[in-house]
């Protein structure tokens, strides 16, 4: 068929050639070629030339389809560019699925460069002015803003604030920049008109700012209409959306119609966000100069005159009665916890230690020395230091996060304004500092520096030494170089982070950088020892700098030179400067960090759109099960417990312990509860909480010894707080689910790194096993298991050992030290080796028994094996089998390791074949794993690989330090296995077996999804997300979920 104009238009150049749009040149082609085949077959041409045009036609209708078929030349244009034909403008990122249908360009939005204003609230947005005269909000006129909107029409649009736009009752729009007398319009306007006018303050707007990673990225921001031109934000907001003001930009849009803007108002407010669904702690909070002001100003030793009081009270906007000043003569003086009291809600207590804590043995708790116990009464700062754990961002049970909880979003958001204002006045006042002289050390501690580095040096050409004569102790399961090499590393590391803390210990507490590391403002004290004693190893792809020349790393070195600085290790700090050839070694590690974070990004965003789309239909429904777009149910209840962790309490429900607390404070005097009482109560309200919380509620409960009363209020508020933390119905899980796990994966490492200190093992660890997890892979790249031993073996390292023996897969080479073939007689001979075979626990008798050959006579005698070919064979095949020969143990287990954990011994292997090693004696089949997902399936079924998949995921999470709440992991995990076997997330398992054609082709392969839609005459029944907003419906998620129905009456009643 041919398609009309409007989808191939011709376009004009400037030199005015018209020229013809990619499918009309193909078009001409296929119509002449026709042409000339039925003017051919008329004229009787012979058979060659009708085959060539059929052929010729045949070319060109395949490449009008399709022009990057397999195996055919794609059409050119003469400049030599393929044509884009119909396939080409469907598929891919740039096709219309991807970048027409799925998202599209909008109106009412703007963008441009941020910077920072720590002036306005955290929930505002600074809009130049600009930008307020060129985006329009449209308001109705009605009797109470008639005089207002009258104003607005007569300032037009050129000036501020005016009006672009009259629209009569009747629709016709009146454009005012072209209307001369604008006064008379004025006149006319009455009730029913709808102005568009300029932007004011406190409309709503929705700010953004790409990648949109989590739900975050995009809040809900009132105006404020400022000068200048870049859109100005509050910095405790800069963490959401991973922003900095290094030249990034944002967007922003207007919601337009009255619905919209109150969704935006309700749903999508900052104050409501400050709270993550990833780890249920806040994410927004005071970063960088706040901490380190908030250390600052209260610390035991900051006191304030009364000018200087008044200064930061009349900034921060307050306006209650000083307190007393805490030092009377000679002059009053305030100090700094005072003045930060004044800002914690009344009425609060708690208590936290501050990341100050030097971790010691035993806390003093109140005595500490640091004042890093921080302790709230009645919402006063009595003891202990603010910084990074009770304000700042992405730390969870902090103050801040208390404060939400306790007295609500709104008290929180107040609390942060105030704080961040009173911070920003204090350390602008007292002034804050880092510069190049705080980095100088005392000669002392320059001294033991060199003394460290010379130590670690000797110890180095020690090992050297031992590798030599070939004394070094080998480390299990690795080569001698490989030890050799893990050992070199672990000096150097410990050479670098000794050197970091002795000249940690040398700079003052007054030291700038030491006050931006204790307090967690910025950096840590390896930042601090690279730049002040010694920059350490470089490394590429986890090893000491390696290649490069034969046998050496630079030309600037002898060959096979065995000293740390020709293998990258970098003795000079910043502070000195490094030398040419530290610079080059330090250009090699640097280089791979970048290359690094541009793949990992990559890797990661990809994942995160197969998961968002894997994902995205799955809501909550009004019976609190979890569902997809058909109504199956992927979960019976959200988490396995129905609470939303954005509003859970850092993934608990209720925090038992904090209640129960509060209730003592309060509690009115009396006899204890017995345990009888407390557990009839817990009887009683059986169905209203679950089976975790009423064993914590018992726990806590018999710990606090309270009355009656009490014990009654703690279980009533239990009961409250957890319906309270409840999801609601229509929350979008799925994609909560798929971006809380995506946005850390971009903060994740990406190489193989070993088990720090104990490397023995290959984990693939990071975002690759993440990526190898929920891609169902059917062989992980490093199979390992972990095989616990029962009772009468665990406690015994020989039974250990022998049962590692028996697991670990022995072939012929692994016990003998050459196989050879004798010249004279033909025959193979296969030396053993005694020592091996002891090892690995094979008897000669073992060996007679097992080695059968077809065709092949076998003789064992002590030292060898001795093969023979009975017909002509050729040898160096025949050597090959038998170097491979399977002895005894389990082929797929390369390696294992005998290591002790808590008191029992464990075997740790290298492959891994579960339903084999669960049949071995000795095994304990109930706590024997392994992170072989498709194994776990296929032998225990499928709700284990449902645990083995959260374990894995959760580990991998964990081992990064990523807090992400484990209900997330457990969505993925059962929407990996709903259907009763483990399925990918990606085009190959549930993306590709959703039932609207429309989702599958919007996410990949994209023409055969319709080709074969089409032939087979395939609807869409639009009950998904993606394939409604192709369409451009609402989708049936959130407010999408319901509908409103007029409440009509019926009969005759009133």
């Amino acid at each position: 068929p041919v398609p009309p104009v409007y989808v191939r238009p011709s376009i004009t150049l400037e030199s005015g050639i018209r020229s013809e749009d990619d499918l009309t040149h193909k078009l001409v082609d296929i119509i002449r070629i026709n042409q000339r085949l039925r003017e051919n077959m008329e004229a009787g041409a012979p058979t060659l030339i009708i085959q060539d045009l059929s052929e010729l036609l045949q070319y060109h209708v395949t490449t009008y389809f399709n022009n990057e078929a397999s195996g055919i030349p794609p059409a050119r244009h003469r400049s030599g560019r393929a044509l884009k034909t119909l396939s080409q403008r469907l598929k891919g990122k740039e096709g219309r699925f991807r970048s027409n249908l799925s998202g599209k360009r909008v109106d009412f939005s703007a963008r441009t460069v941020i910077s920072p204003d720590p002036n306005i609230d955290i929930n505002e947005v600074g809009v130049p002015l600009e930008i307020a005269m060129k985006l329009t909000v449209p308001e109705k006129v009605t009797f109470f803003n008639l005089e207002e909107m009258k104003k607005y029409v007569i300032n037009g649009p050129e000036k501020y604030p005016g009006a672009l736009y009259v629209v009569r009752p009747d629709g016709k729009r009146i454009r005012l920049e072209f209307v001369s007398d604008r006064k008379k319009i004025a006149e006319v306007l009455e009730p029913g008109f709808i102005i568009e006018r300029h932007l004011k303050d406190g409309d709503i707007a929705i700010f953004n700012r790409q990648p949109s990673l989590h739900r975050m990225s995009i809040m809900a921001h009132f105006v404020k209409v400022l000068p200048y031109k870049t859109f100005r934000l509050h910095l405790a907001v800069c963490p959401p959306y991973n922003a900095d003001f290094d030249g990034d930009e944002m967007n922003l849009h207007i919601p337009q119609s009255e619905e919209a803007q109150t969704e935006a108002r309700l749903l999508m407010q900052v104050q409501d966000q400050i709270l993550s669904p990833r780890f249920g702690g806040p994410i927004i909070g005071a970063i960088r100069d706040y901490i380190t002001a908030a250390y600052l100003l209260t610390r035991k030793s900051t006191f304030l005159n009364r000018k200087e009081v008044n200064k930061l009270l009349v900034d921060t906007g307050y306006e209650g009665p000083l307190p007393e000043p805490e030092i009377k003569e000679p002059e009053p003086l305030w100090s700094g916890k005072q003045i930060f009291s004044l800002f914690i809600p009344k009425g609060m207590n708690y208590v936290l230690k501050a990341q100050i804590c030097r971790g010691c043995d035993v806390c003093k708790r109140e005595e500490c020395e640091y004042d890093a116990y921080v302790v709230i009464k009645n919402g006063i700062l009595v003891k202990g230091v603010i910084d990074r754990n009770s304000i700042g961002a992405e730390k969870s049970e902090s103050l801040l996060h208390r404060i939400i909880k306790d007295y609500g979003t709104e008290v929180g958001k107040e609390f942060l304004n105030k704080i961040c204002r009173l911070l920003k006045s204090f350390i602008t006042m007292r002034g804050f500092t880092y510069s190049f002289d705080e980095l100088e050390l005392s000669p002392e501690a320059e001294r033991k520096i060199k003394t460290t580095i010379r130590k670690s040096e000797k110890n180095i050409n020690k090992l050297i030494e031992e590798l030599n004569r070939g004394t070094l102790e080998r480390l299990p399961g690795q080569s001698l170089l490989d030890s050799f090499e893990i050992y070199v590393m672990n000096e150097l590391a410990e050479a670098r982070d000794k050197s970091g803390r002795i000249s940690d210990a040398d700079l003052s507490e007054s030291n700038a950088g030491i006050i931006m590391t204790r307090s967690g403002a910025r950096g840590s004290s390896l930042n601090i020892g690279q730049m002040t004693a010694c920059v350490g190893q470089q490394s590429v792809r986890g090893k000491r700098i390696m290649r490069g020349y034969l046998d050496r790393a630079l030309p600037h070195f002898k060959p096979k030179d065995p000293s740390p600085k020709a293998r990258g290790f970098v003795y000079s700090s910043y502070r000195e400067g490094l030398d040419p050839i530290e610079f080059f070694f330090h250009a090699m590690g640097g280089r791979e960090g970048l290359v690094d974070t541009a793949v990992r990004t990559q890797q990661s965003g990809y994942m995160q759109r197969r998961l968002i789309n894997a994902l995205e239909h799955l809501r909550i429904e009004y019976d609190g099960t979890v569902r997809n777009s058909n109504g199956d149910i992927i979960q019976f209840r959200y988490g396995e417990d129905g609470v939303d962790p954005a509003k859970s309490d850092h993934g608990k429900a209720v925090n038992v312990s904090r209640l129960v607390e509060q209730i003592k404070l309060t509690a009115e005097k009396g006899e204890p509860a017995d345990i009888e009482f407390i557990k009839e109560k817990l009887k009683s309200v059986k169905n209203e909480l679950t089976p975790l919380l009423i064993d914590e509620l018992k726990k806590e409960l018999r710990k606090a010894k309270l009355p009656k009363g009490s014990v009654e209020r703690v279980i009533k508020l239990a009961i409250e707080n957890y319906k309270k933390a409840l999801v609601e119905p229509g929350e979008a899980v799925g994609v909560v689910a798929a971006q809380s796990i995506g946005e850390p994966g971009t903060q994740m490492t990406l190489r193989t790194f070993h088990y720090a200190g104990v490397r023995e093992q290959n984990v693939t660890l990071g975002l690759p096993r993440l990526i190898e997890i929920v891609d169902a892979r059917r062989e992980p790249s490093t199979p390992i298991m972990t095989i616990r031993l029962d009772k009468e073996y665990k406690r015994d390292k020989e039974k250990a050992t022998e049962i590692a023996r028996k697991i670990i897969a022995t072939k012929l080479e692994d016990i003998a030290h050459a196989i050879y073939i004798d010249p004279e007689t033909q025959e193979l001979i296969v030396e053993l080796d005694s020592v091996m075979m002891e090892n690995r626990g094979v008897t000669i008798e073992e060996l007679r028994e097992r080695i059968k050959i077809p065709s092949c006579e076998v003789r064992v005698n002590e030292r060898q094996v001795i093969v023979a070919a009975k017909k002509e064979a050729d040898l160096r095949k025949l050597m090959d089998k038998i170097s491979q020969y399977h002895i005894k143990g389990i082929p797929e287990i390369k390696r294992v390791l005998v290591t002790e954990e808590d008191g029992e011994w464990v075997i740790r292997t290298d492959g891994s074949n579960l339903p084999k090693v669960l049949n071995v004696e000795g095994v304990d089949p109930t706590r024997t794993t392994t992170n072989h997902i498709q194994e776990i399936a296929n032998t225990l079924g499928i709700e284990a690989a449902r645990n083995a998949i959260i374990q894995e995921a959760v580990g991998v999470l964990e081992e990064q330090g990523l807090d992400v709440d484990i209900r997330h992991i457990m969505l993925v995990a059962d929407i990996m296995t709903h259907t009763g076997e483990v399925r990918q997330i990606g085009r190959h398992g549930i993306s590709g077996e959703k039932e609207s054609v429309l989702a599958r082709a919007a996410f990949e392969i994209t023409v055969p999804n319709l080709v074969e839609a089409a032939v087979q005459g395939k609807s869409d029944p639009l009950k998904g997300v993606t394939e409604n907003v192709i369409v451009g419906q609402s989708i049936p998620i959130g407010t999408g979920l319901v509908d409103l129905y007029m409440s009509t009456k019926v009969g005759g009643g009133k």
